[in-house]
């Protein structure tokens, strides 16, 4: 399973990107700022503009980890 390396809300956060902004700007949708607060994958296309925010790549932001490991 994908897990995220780091806390994706808060490094947003820390780039000047509140759930507020995401809103408004309609960066991220409800569903996936929801799924991002409970540490739950995001979809691709989430995904894809969460990379751009940050000017990152996928692989920077989650890994695989086996579902034995967890």
């Amino acid at each position: 399973m994908f897990v995220y390396k780091f806390d994706v809300l808060e490094t947003l956060k820390e780039s000047g990107y509140n759930t507020g902004r995401l809103r408004k700007e309609k960066l991220l949708g409800e569903n996936a700022i929801q799924s991002l607060r409970k540490n739950e994958m995001v979809g691709i296309i989430a995904l894809e503009k969460i990379c751009a925010i940050l000017d990152m790549q996928p692989g920077n932001i989650i890994k695989y980890v086996d579902d034995k490991d967890v």
